[in-house]
Formats: C-alpha cells, structure tokens, sequence
C-alpha cells in the first residue's frame, strides 16, 4: 500500500471546518480495511517539541496492527520538526536507510520547495527477501529530475527484487518518469479501469504510485474508493 496520510489530518472534516484536525483511528482504519502487509506512508510527522508533532508511525503501526515499523526524516522544520516517510510492516525489517534527494542548486520556480529522501529497507518475508523504497517527490521540476535520478540509482544497485511507492507529484505521461518507468513496472496497469488518487473527493489526477521490478509477478491493484486523507491509497497484490 502507498498513502499519503498528509499527517493524519482528517480531509474532509478539514475542508468542511477548517483547522488541523488530526485524526489517528480514521488513518489507521482505513489502512486496516485493505489489509496490507507492507505500507509505506507519506507526509507524516515524527516526535517534536510540539504537541501536534507525535511519533506517528508508532501510533499508526499500533492502532493498524503492524508489529514492525520505521520513520525515515526528510526534513526538519525549523530545525525542531522532523517530518518524512514512513512504512509499516507486518514482517521484520532489515537493513534500513534514509537516502538524501539532493536540494536544487538554483531555486527559480514559482512553487514550493522542500528537502526530500527516499527510505530503502530490505523486507524478510519467510524466505524471500524484497527491497522497498518509499519517497515523496518536490512540486519543483528539478527536484523531480534529482529525485528520479536518486530512485534509478538505487534500483540499479539491489540485487533483490524492488518495490517503489510514494506520492510522485508526476502524472503517468510525464516524461521525467521515464527512467522509472524502463526499469519497472507500474502496477497501474492492472487496474480494472482507470482510476485517479487526488483529490481523495474528487479526484483529477494520479499522483501516487506503487511500482515493482519486473522479476515480480502482479496479481491485483486498485486505487480503493476511500476518502480519509487528501489523496486516495494505492494497494497491489504481488506473487514472490
């Protein structure tokens, strides 16, 4: 599963009254209704010197049934707020990391900026082994460019099968996604009619990916018509 939890803030009671309503039981039932594995999560908050900054991937791994779970920072709003990607796992994870996407060098583009990484682990799952790779990639067209570059690189150098999800900030037919799209496959392609991940309400476009390497064998995916958070999850079934 790939979700974008924008920190757990409750999208419709937010767009409906305003505010930051966070809302940890909605995330974690709306996960728990697909029953995922393996989940890797977009947009969420870490402990902080806040009350609204709390370990949210613990919260999320506990209410969702997840025994195994990992934060991966991206950035550190004012130095104090980590915020960043996350995954869940029912089965242990190994051998994880936060890999840095280069900032930009020249910042020149009317959007938002924003420090990015990808986190890498290995997932043992009796006995196969698959990399998973989770990441939010920038508004920015040079940070797509960086952030692609970064996520080939690391495609090339496992030499276990792959799986890649995360908010990409890309439609399907950008031509900045190709290098992804040469190396894997994404499993959009097995849904049983086109479906759109944002707006969660009212969706116009796809921007939220689940990708695996071509050595794996898709079995189902689906973009469930579940409105919690600001975009809609991405969930696949895969045959090791």
């Amino acid at each position: 599963m790939s979700f974008n939890i924008q920190h757990c803030r409750d999208y419709v009671m937010a767009k409906e009254h305003g505010g930051d309503p966070i809302n940890f039981d909605l995330m974690a039932d709306a996960i728990k209704s697909q029953e995922p594995d393996i989940v890797v999560l977009n947009e969420v908050r870490n402990l902080g010197p806040c009350p609204s900054y709390k370990n949210q991937t613990k919260i999320l791994a506990k209410k969702a049934g997840f025994q195994y779970y990992k934060f991966g920072e991206a950035i550190r709003f004012g130095g104090l707020l980590p915020y960043g990607n996350a995954i869940l796992s029912k089965y242990p994870i190994g051998e994880f990391r936060v890999v840095r996407i280069p900032d930009p060098i020249v910042k020149d583009e009317d959007v938002y900026y924003e420090s990015r990484s990808v986190i890498k682990c290995r997932i043992d799952i009796g006995k196969h082994r698959i990399h998973v790779l989770g990441t939010h990639i920038g508004l920015a067209n040079s940070e797509k460019i960086n952030a692609v570059n970064t996520l080939a690189e690391l495609i090339d150098s496992t030499d276990l099968p792959c799986v890649l999800l995360g908010d990409f900030n890309m439609t399907p037919e950008d031509d900045k996604l190709r290098p992804i799209h040469e190396r894997m496959i994404d499993t959009a392609r097995y849904f049983e009619e086109p479906k759109l991940t944002f707006p969660s309400d009212e969706p116009r476009i796809k921007i939220d990916y689940i990708f695996v390497s071509k050595d794996l064998k898709v079995l189902n995916a689906d973009v469930p018509d579940i409105i919690a958070s600001d975009h809609k999850m991405v969930i696949c079934d895969v045959e090791l």
